[in-house]
């Protein structure tokens, strides 16, 4: 704009220069251009001056405390003053929704049409449960699961909880069955989650919901102690609800009414121990349980017949990475009097050949191979068996073993999509040598989010 001004008051001067005629009257003329340039000037920076401030250009938006997403937190939760981490608070939903179709080519007991478990297996008819006609179509969504974990920091640090629950009632309906409801501060944790004496991770690859009846499978009310010693090792000690599986067996003969009042008596929580050891070849959990298992009798006013025995067992169980992304699962587990933890069947407390209680012995073990046909196809092959060795006082259809074998092929849809189809075998054997087997195929399809 300078430029213009300045041209145009030249031009202006140089027009009015065409008359002049002598070197003085120039030099006045270019004094009064030099004015009148000087003045123009002063008048556009008087312009500028009052122009309002230019605008920078508009910057990308950015998150804000209205519009950015913010984490989910309780709304009842508010960190203290001087609380670390008091911005992540958080609440995390999962779980999944899984419809099954299974064709059973035998029978289950109706309680467990969902799922085979070898313990469930009628043997006796028509005097146990689920005698009939062989073959029955089952569709259920027992297994479909709702989760919610939170992270709520406070000033003694960071507390994680963790509640869900899946529909597998244990009376056969489709109602809210409780998995965890467990809370941790630190190193402690207090609730309901899997037993210390358990290994989760060397579950297999199965589709079937209560899976082999050879390992330790018992989700139990705790307070736990966890501490690792090291990169890959950790230590626990938790005290456990304590269960007694009693079986009055020939007592309930000889004296039914006494049988009848016979019922567990635990004075003092279970006692479990373990050691974990991760690597890259994958991982082994060590663990030990001791405990006393009773009965009491509620049919007579001192509580008596009673006693009391100590049980006890070890479990040694793990995943092996093999080739590629292949795995073993393995377990076993024996002792005394600790059936209430085996994943299926068993008793912990029965009477010997002089009707006085004995801790029974169990012996449970699972061996499944895994493996991975490409990034989207696997399968689980596998065997598990859980016996026991009955005492002298058990009834001729008390559990003696049982038995179970599986394979499937799943394929993955998506990452949260997955489809399967398995087949199932399974066989009760009874103290006095009586047996039943039952198959089946089950086809499933499960959304986990």
């Amino acid at each position: 704009m300078h430029r213009k001004l300045l041209a145009a008051a030249m031009a202006a001067a140089f027009c009015g220069g065409v008359r002049a005629e002598t070197t003085e009257e120039l030099k006045v003329m270019l004094d009064q251009a030099m004015r009148t340039i000087q003045d123009l000037q002063s008048r556009v920076r008087a312009l500028e001056a009052q122009k309002p401030p230019q605008q920078p250009a508009a910057a990308p938006a950015t998150p804000t405390a209205e519009t950015a997403a913010a984490p989910v937190a309780a709304p009842s939760v508010a960190a203290e003053p001087g609380t670390p981490d008091a911005d992540k608070a958080k609440v995390e939903i999962y779980g999944q929704v899984m419809a099954d179709a299974i064709y059973d080519a035998k029978r289950m007991h109706p309680n467990w049409q969902a799922t085979l478990r070898p313990s469930q297996i009628p043997v006796n008819c028509p005097a146990d449960p689920g005698c009939g006609k062989d073959g029955a179509f089952t569709m259920s969504v027992r297994q479909s699961s709702l989760g919610l974990r939170t992270t709520l920091p406070t000033a003694l640090g960071t507390v994680k909880t963790d509640l869900a629950f899946d529909l597998f009632g244990t009376d056969g309906s489709t109602s809210i069955h409780w998995l965890r409801v467990w809370a941790e501060l630190g190193r402690w944790g207090v609730g309901q989650t899997d037993s210390n004496f358990m290994n989760l991770d060397a579950f297999p690859n199965t589709i079937d919901y209560w899976g082999p009846p050879g390992m330790v499978f018992l989700r139990n009310p705790q307070l736990r102690y966890t501490q690792e010693a090291g990169p890959g090792l950790a230590w626990a000690v938790s005290l456990e609800a304590p269960n007694s599986a009693i079986d009055t067996g020939k007592l309930s003969q000889v004296d039914p009414a006494l049988g009848s009042g016979v019922a567990p008596r635990n004075r003092w929580p279970d006692l479990v121990g373990s050691l974990r050891v991760e690597r890259d070849w994958g991982h082994v959990k060590a663990a030990a349980i001791v405990r006393e298992v009773g009965f009491q009798t509620t049919t007579t006013a001192s509580g008596n017949p009673s006693n009391d025995k100590t049980g006890y067992g070890l479990n040694l169980s793990g995943v092996l990475k093999v080739f590629g992304a292949d795995t073993v699962s393995w377990g076993v587990a024996g002792g005394k009097a600790i059936a209430s933890y085996m994943n299926d069947g068993g008793t912990d407390l029965a009477p010997g050949a002089n009707l006085r209680a004995e801790a029974v012995n169990s012996l449970g073990y699972f061996i499944y191979y895994g493996h991975a046909w490409n990034d989207r196809l696997n399968s689980a092959i596998g065997y598990s068996q859980h016996r026991q060795d009955n005492t002298g006082g058990q009834a001729g259809n008390a559990l003696r073993a049982g038995s179970y074998a599986s394979a499937n092929l799943l394929y993955a849809l998506t990452p949260s999509v997955l489809l399967g189809g398995e087949y199932i075998w399974g066989r009760r054997e009874n103290k006095d040598g009586t047996s039943a087997n039952d198959s089946r195929l089950q086809f499933s399809t499960r959304v986990s989010f």
